[in-house]
Order: C-alpha cells, then sequence, then structure tokens
C-alpha cells in the first residue's frame, strides 16, 4: 500500500514524496484511516516505526480541510512530549510535512526565554507542539488559550509517566474542551498497566493499535554484552571504538557527572566528544546534538533524558556504559539505533555490580543477551556475579547483612548510665 491509497491531500503527499517516502510503516498504514475517521486511538509500536508521522499526517489533514483567514488563530492541535528533544523533532515533522499547507505550528519548551514564545502564540498558531511544564507556565501566565483544542495527542505517554508528568497532564487536560468535544491520540513505545488506566479516563472508546510485542527490540538491533571489571570500563570503551573505527556511536552514562567525565576522557583518548543531560542549558543541547549528527563530534555521551525522542539518521552504534535502573530504559536507549529498516548494534558493558540489572532487562526481553569477553580485559573472577532474583528487582546491589551480636553498638540506657561511661 501506498501512502496515496490513505486518503491524504495532494499537499501532504508532496511534502512526503519529498522525504523520500513511499509506502507507509505498518503503524502508519492502521492509524492514519482511524484518525481521519475522527477516532480516538490508542498507539503502540516499537521505536523507530514511524509513530510521529501516524499522528502527524493525519492531524494535518484535518486540521487543512477547515482552515481560519483570521490572523489570530486559535490553538486547535495540542501536541505533549515529554523532553525538549522530542518536542523539537515533532515540531519538525509538522513543519516538514505541513511545509505546503495554510497552517502555523509552534514548539514551546523549558530551559530557553519564555518572551520569543509568547510573540509567537499572540501572532496565532494552529498546531502547538509543547513539553508539561512550559505549557503550564504559559497557562498561568494567561499567554495561551486551549479552549478550542480539536485534537490532543499525547507522544510518549510511558515517559510522561515515569518522569512525573501524569498530575501536570491532567491539569492541561482541564483546561481542555471536554473529552467528548475533542479528538484524542494517545502513542508510546510500551504500555504499561498504569499508562492503560490513564487512558480509560481519557480516551472515549478508542481504537487499539499495537504493531508490536510490549517491550520488544527492533529485529535489527545486535545485542551484545560484555564483562568488564568496573575500573576497564573506559579502556574498553575507548578501544571499541578506536580499533573498530566507529565514526558515530551514543553511549548512555546513568549520572550527569559520569556523563561528563567520560566525555571528558575520552576527548584525552583523542576522540572527539561531546555530553548531553539535563544540567546543560537548552542551546548546549542543541549544538552537541547537531554537531553529532554533522559528524563533527563522534561520540555523544547522555543520561536517559537523551533515550527517547532523539532521531538520529543511521545511527550504527549505541553503548550502554551503565546499566539502566528501570528495564524498560535499556529498549528506548537502544532504540535509537536500528531505525527506519537500518541494522545498527547495541553493547552493554556489564561489571559484576550489574549482573541484577541485566536479569531484569533480560527478562523483560524475554531472552538472555549473549556474552563475549574484551581479549585482555577478562573481569577479575573475585567479582562474583549477582544471582539473578527469581521475583522483583534488587537493581544489581546485594541486600546489607545485619550486623551481628558483636557488631552492634551499646547504647547507655539512661543519662545516669551515660555519665557512669563517660567518667570510666
Amino acid at each position: 500500500m501506498s501512502f496515496d491509497k490513505l486518503g491524504l491531500s495532494a499537499e501532504i503527499l508532496r511534502a512526503i514524496n519529498a522525504q523520500g517516502y513511499n509506502n507507509p510503516t505498518p503503524i502508519q498504514k492502521q492509524a492514519i484511516p482511524m484518525i481521519l475517521q475522527g477516532r480516538d486511538v490508542m498507539g503502540g509500536a516499537q521505536t523507530g516505526t514511524g509513530k510521529t508521522a501516524g499522528f502527524t499526517l493525519p492531524l494535518l489533514q484535518k486540521l487543512s480541510e477547515n482552515t481560519s483567514d483570521k490572523k489570530r488563530r486559535p490553538i486547535r492541535a495540542l501536541i505533549l512530549t515529554p523532553t525538549r528533544e522530542l518536542a523539537a523533532q515533532v515540531g519538525d515533522s509538522v513543519r516538514t510535512y505541513g511545509r505546503h499547507l495554510p497552517l502555523r505550528s509552534a514548539v514551546i519548551f523549558g530551559g530557553v526565554k519564555i518572551n520569543p514564545q509568547i510573540e509567537k502564540l499572540r501572532r496565532g498558531v494552529d498546531i502547538l507542539v509543547a513539553t508539561p511544564g512550559r505549557l503550564l507556565d504559559h497557562a498561568n501566565q494567561r499567554t495561551l488559550d486551549l479552549s478550542k483544542v480539536e485534537i490532543l495527542v499525547l507522544d510518549e505517554a510511558d515517559r510522561m509517566l515515569d518522569m512525573g508528568f501524569i498530575p501536570d497532564i491532567r491539569r492541561i487536560i482541564a483546561l481542555l474542551p471536554k473529552g467528548k468535544e475533542r479528538q484524542n491520540l494517545m502513542f508510546s513505545a510500551t504500555f504499561s498497566n498504569e499508562i492503560k488506566k490513564l487512558s480509560m479516563g481519557m480516551l472515549n472508546n478508542p481504537e487499539h493499535i499495537e504493531v508490536a510485542a510490549r517491550n520488544a527490540t527492533a529485529d535489527k538491533i545486535e545485542q551484545l554484552v560484555h564483562p568488564v571489571n568496573k575500573s576497564h570500563k573506559r579502556e574498553v570503551l575507548s578501544q571499541l571504538i578506536g580499533s573498530n573505527n566507529w565514526r558515530q556511536v551514543l553511549v548512555f552514562t546513568r549520572t550527569k557527572h559520569g556523563a561528563n567525565r567520560l566525555s571528558e576522557q575520552l576527548q584525552k583518548d583523542g576522540l572527539s566528544s561531546a555530553a548531553i543531560h539535563g544540567n546543560k542549558t537548552q542551546g548546549a543541547r542543541t549544538r552537541a546534538l547537531a554537531e553529532f549528527k554533522r559528524g563533527d563530534v563522534r561520540v555523544l555521551v547522555a543520561t536517559d533524558i537523551a533515550a527517547r525522542g532523539l532521531d538520529i539518521n543511521q545511527l550504527p552504534h549505541v553503548v550502554n556504559y551503565d546499566l539502566p535502573n528501570v528495564p524498560e530504559d535499556y529498549v528506548h536507549r537502544i532504540g535509537r539505533t536500528a531505525r527506519a529498516g537500518n541494522a545498527g548494534e547495541a553493547i552493554s558493558l556489564v561489571s559484576g555490580e550489574e549482573y541484577g540489572l541485566l536479569g531484569d532487562i533480560e527478562r523483560l526481553l524475554k531472552r538472555k543477551i549473549p556474552r563475549v569477553t574484551v581479549e585482555g580485559y577478562e573481569p577479575d573472577q573475585k567479582v562474583k556475579p549477582i544471582p539473578l532474583p527469581e521475583k522483583g528487582r534488587n537493581h544489581g546491589r546485594p541486600k546489607k547483612a545485619k550486623p551481628n551480636a558483636s557488631q552492634k553498638r551499646r547504647r547507655p540506657k539512661s543519662k545516669k548510665h551515660a555519665v557512669i561511661r563517660k567518667a570510666a
């Protein structure tokens, strides 16, 4: 099936063709007709399968069928995303596919000055892409009106939950027309039971679309684990990049400080690198990502803030320098590679202390990831892998042993005893 069979206008088809796309992906093939029919949709697909275009294309089609000539246009479509990077990516998609349509769009998020955003909103926009926090800032300052929204999109809904945005989402929904007066679309790479519960209070008799198993990883991602001592991780990473001549590598660390430190160490090893995380200004994050995409920076070191929303064409390598505490984040991290049908490689450097985390990931994936030892960096046999828990998660950390009687500090029973002991 080609795009021209989905009921999209000539202007949108022209923009799609300019991007070199001929046939819709499975999620697009199922979602676009349902959205054009006005149905609420709860759509899920593994990352890199075209979810963004799956809601952007029909949204543009519906709004373009009824445009306004008024200079001051009301916001008719609201797209909420959890991160700035994802908001920027969705905004680019709206502009790309709507370039031949008489529609205006804007993207607003935190970390940048608010006044230029206020000015753009004042001129009027049809489609607004926003992060929840900055959107509520505008709402509190009364610089926007959401009472005319016809279509609401929640993108990466599971990440919204992970980042604690659900209360903000509920406050935003209260500013919109009532549920039956608008069309609601919820898209996500995974759908937990909590997200399904949220959807029940937001969606009206939704059409459920899921083109891949929940928490599945792209088939073309080659996953590998390198067991290694924690103290040797940086050396192994540098050797992998240098000896294999990797030109573009996305590396994930658990902490912001760890990302900065690793980036500096890789620079000393002669590997151009940059760090991207929540403490960086939006300008610094945008520059680092642009340099990485251009090839000026060879290694981009990131925390999980970059695990969602980064769209890097043909990214060949993703490395988990630290395993994530939440197994689902592993799926989103490695989903940055093998996008749009391309192949990719995901490597995890796992120390003995992280075997519990690795077990959680493998249980989620329902498969064992192959282990390959790097020659010259065999892990210390004294570091025993933590046995995989049968139930629950211990996050790779053993429980603290309870002190025996001889280890317990005896406290005086009263001030009187304390005085006697001090005197002694």
